[in-house]
C-alpha cells in the first residue's frame, strides 16, 4: 500500500501547504476533502499521520484530529488502530447529498457566496454604525442565545434568523429582502453537506465575535468577524460541492 505521505508534487501542492488560521477547522476539513475528491490519496489508501497533517497544515493535532473525526462521521474516512491502523479513505465515498443544488457548478457556488459576503459584511458593518436602541440590542443578543443553545436539528434555521436580525439591525429594508433571498440559496447548498459538530462551535464563537463588536459599536470589527465567519462556510461548501 503507498504511503499518502509520499505524494506525488500534485499532491504536496493542494495537500500540505498551510491552512488559514481564522477558520482552522473548516479550512482542514475542505483540504481533505479535496485530496479525496481530486484522488490524490484514493479510496483505501493512508492519509499521512495526524502529526504531519498537522505540520504541514500549520495546525494543532487537535484540529486535525477533529477535522478527522468530522470526515469519519460524514463517511468519507475510516479510523483503524494496530500496526497497520491510521486514517484511511473510505473504500465507498459517500453521495454528494439528496439536494438537486449540491450539483450546483463551481460559477453558481461562487455567485452565491460572492453576493453572500457582499450583502453581510455590509449589513454587519452598517448595523455596528448605528444608534442601537435598548429593544434592538435585546433583540440581537436574544437570537446569539437561541443559535447558541439550538439543536442540530434546528440550527440553521435559527442560524438563518440571527443574520437576518443582523441585517434587520441596519433599517433598510430592502437589504433584508436580498439578504432573505439569498440566505435561500445558501441553505440549499447547505443542506447538500453534513453539519459538522466543530463547525457549529466554531460558528457559534464567531457570531458571538459579531454580535459583540455590532453592540460596541465598532463597524471595522464587526465586518472582519463577519468576513472570517463567512469564509469559514465558504470553505465547507467549495470542499463538499465542488
Amino acid at each position: 500500500m503507498t504511503d499518502a505521505g509520499e505524494s506525488t508534487g500534485l499532491a504536496d501542492e493542494v495537500l500540505f501547504r498551510p491552512v488559514r488560521n481564522g477558520n482552522a477547522f473548516e479550512d482542514t476539513v475542505a483540504r481533505l476533502l479535496q485530496t479525496v475528491r481530486l484522488g490524490i490519496v484514493p479510496p483505501g489508501e493512508a492519509l499521512p499521520a495526524e502529526r504531519d497533517l498537522a505540520t504541514r497544515f500549520s495546525v494543532s493535532r487537535d484540529t486535525v484530529r477533529d477535522a478527522i473525526k468530522s470526515l469519519s462521521d460524514a463517511g468519507y474516512l475510516v479510523s483503524r488502530r494496530g500496526r497497520y491502523g491510521g486514517t484511511f479513505v473510505s473504500e465507498v465515498l459517500p453521495a454528494s447529498g439528496s439536494d438537486p443544488t449540491a450539483s450546483a457548478s463551481a460559477a453558481e457556488i461562487d455567485d452565491v457566496l460572492g453576493l453572500r459576503d457582499i450583502l453581510e459584511v455590509g449589513a454587519a458593518r452598517a448595523a455596528a454604525g448605528r444608534e442601537l436602541g435598548a429593544a434592538e440590542r435585546d433583540l440581537l443578543w436574544t437570537r446569539l442565545g437561541e443559535t447558541a443553545a439550538a439543536s442540530v436539528t434546528d440550527y440553521r434555521r435559527l442560524d438563518s434568523r440571527l443574520h437576518l436580525t443582523v441585517g434587520e439591525l441596519v433599517g433598510v429594508p430592502s437589504l433584508v429582502s436580498l439578504l432573505a433571498d439569498n440566505r435561500t440559496r445558501v441553505n440549499q447548498l447547505l443542506d447538500g453537506i453534513p453539519l459538522l459538530a466543530r463547525n457549529i462551535e466554531h460558528s457559534n464563537q464567531q457570531h458571538e465575535a459579531i454580535v459583540v463588536a455590532i453592540l460596541t459599536g465598532n463597524p471595522d470589527r464587526a465586518a472582519a468577524a463577519m468576513g472570517e465567519h463567512l469564509a469559514g462556510s465558504a470553505a465547507l461548501l467549495r470542499g463538499f460541492l465542488s
